[in-house]
């Protein structure tokens, strides 16, 4: 895996690209890119920074495992390729960001809409086995991820870090809340949505903090 990545975050991951674990992580990832079928295609595994450069994060999603149907990964949490059907943990954002904002659900699933507004779309672990929800992890991601969490927490200022489930909330220790809003919520899977997902009204909280803050809101 060669990491071609945007150069503000370049900079700010450079040590970690350098440790011993993402040496092992990346034999592990050609290894397995090469021997089965990998989500998202290895030219978007750091989609989700390419489209969100590090200095204009405003937002942080955090989600756990790429899609692991064929089509829908395309490197940014939640995000599925222009043309493919929202799966259902995307139809229930979309439906909250509908009550929460009023904005209708769009025909695409495509997130780099928002990412270029400076949301940072981050999954845990960045790459998945077809069909194997899990099948990377423990391998270096986590040590990886957590690491970016860290960079922005410190290099950064008001930034909201939107956290839907018990997964992505283990992440708020890294996140210093004097200078960051944390959003909690249960995850928007139709298992656990309906537990307070819906009503949350994280998109318009976003926004309100963001504009105090002098920082402009995203368009949802």
């Amino acid at each position: 895996m060669n990491v071609r990545i945007e150069e503000g975050w370049k900079e700010k991951l450079q040590q970690e690209f350098e440790k011993e674990y993402f040496t092992s992580l990346t034999e592990f990832i050609k290894q397995e890119y090469s021997t089965t079928r990998c989500f998202p295609p290895g030219s978007q595994i750091f989609s989700a920074f390419d489209h969100c450069h590090f200095d204009n994060v405003k937002v942080v999603i955090l989600g756990q495992d790429p899609y692991i149907r064929p089509g829908q990964a395309n490197g940014m949490c939640f995000s599925v390729a222009d043309g493919i059907q929202h799966p259902p943990s995307l139809q229930n954002i979309f439906k909250e960001i509908n009550e929460d904002l009023g904005i209708p659900a769009p025909a695409s699933g495509d997130l780099s809409r928002w990412a270029k507004q400076g949301v940072f779309l981050l999954n845990a672990t960045l790459t998945v086995r077809e069909g194997q929800s899990g099948s990377h992890q423990g391998q270096g991601w986590e040590q990886f991820t957590d690491a970016v969490i860290h960079a922005i927490n410190d290099g950064s200022d008001h930034v909201v870090f939107m956290l839907w489930g018990s997964f992505a909330q283990k992440k708020a220790s890294f996140v210093d809340q004097t200078k960051h809003l944390v959003l909690k919520a249960p995850h928007p899977s139709p298992l656990s949505a309906y537990r307070g997902f819906f009503g949350c009204k994280h998109f318009s909280k976003a926004n309100a903090w963001l504009e105090s803050k002098g920082k402009g809101k995203i368009n949802w």
